[in-house]
């Protein structure tokens, strides 16, 4: 059957078709995204803004137009921390859920980091060992680690690289006090999770998801050589720490003429690899290989588990 996850988070409202049967590899038939970056249409009370909603209503009836023409048969609807944490987020959510005909599913960040954490071990395997699997979202960071497909810990921590650029980062390029008290901050909110995860055994091998990720490994990591048409890259912790004060002293429009710094990623990239090295740093990763499934196909083997039949 061909299935599809409509997911509205904080940085796009994305739907993901793919044809799909249980015990068998979900085939991609097709990913419409659109960028909204909510984190833009938050009043000072913490609601999303008319326009925002107006914005998000665009992007929903983008997917369920692009989910018609494609034949999706069943969809899936889910949406993460920004409309989860919004002062209006209930009734947000009810309109939108009208606008996709799907009733939309509000994950913890727990779940997301679960959600996340499967599709990873699917895709690396068992032979990958123990997992430490780590997301950067625009609203929050999602850290995984343990050995089998439900990880034995999984948290959720506010350090989004859009709520991060629009709490600390007000100029552009940010300035050095701006970026310090950012560092602090980070520095702080991963001390209790670094100190939890070192009460685990080490994982055997470190993964990261999701976009921001994905350029910043552009940026400063390397590709490696693996079976299949699919570009893989690892990033290490050093070349990493190289990059991020340079991208902090370049203004948004000149960072897109870098590779892997997209339009849409390019005014959060600096809050984003902030987050992403002080992790590294405090969780002790000196290397990491980019996984491409990431929350979306997460949510998609869950719902195959469930239609798979039992025996």
């Amino acid at each position: 059957m061909r299935l599809g996850v409509l997911d509205i988070g904080s940085n796009t409202v994305h739907l993901l078709a793919v044809d799909a049967e249980p015990a068998a590899r979900p085939d991609p038939a097709a990913d419409v995204g659109s960028t909204v970056r909510l984190m833009r249409y938050l009043d000072d009370d913490g609601a999303i803004t008319d326009e925002g909603i107006a914005t998000l209503g665009i992007a929903v009836r983008k997917a369920v137009k692009a989910a018609g023409k494609l034949g999706v048969e069943e969809m899936v609807g889910l949406a993460t921390s920004a409309i989860r944490e919004a002062a209006n987020g209930p009734e947000v959510l009810a309109h939108l859920s009208e606008l996709a005909g799907v009733e939309l599913r509000v994950l913890s960040g727990k779940q997301e980091a679960e959600l996340t954490f499967l599709a990873a071990r699917r895709w690396h395997g068992w032979a990958a060992g123990r997992l430490l699997v780590l997301d950067i979202g625009g609203g929050s960071l999602e850290i995984a680690a343990g050995l089998d497909e439900r990880p034995e810990y999984a948290v959720s921590v506010p350090l989004g690289a859009g709520r991060l650029t629009r709490k600390f980062l007000h100029s552009d390029p940010p300035s050095e006090k701006e970026v310090d008290a950012l560092k602090a901050y980070v520095k702080k909110t991963l001390a209790e999770v670094a100190d939890d995860l070192a009460e685990l055994p080490p994982p055997d091998h470190v993964v990261a998801t999701s976009k921001t990720f994905r350029s910043l490994a552009r940026l400063a990591g390397q590709q490696v050589a693996v079976v299949g048409p699919e570009e893989r890259r690892r990033m290490r912790l050093a070349d990493l720490a190289d990059w991020t004060p340079r991208l902090a002293k370049i203004p948004a429009e000149q960072r897109m003429e870098l590779p892997g710094i997209t339009p849409e990623r390019t005014y959060q990239i600096v809050a984003g690899a902030i987050v992403a090295q002080r992790a590294m740093k405090a969780l002790g990763v000196e290397e990491l290989e980019i996984c491409p499934w990431a929350l979306r196909e997460g949510v998609l083997l869950r719902r195959l588990d469930q239609l798979a039949p039992t025996s």
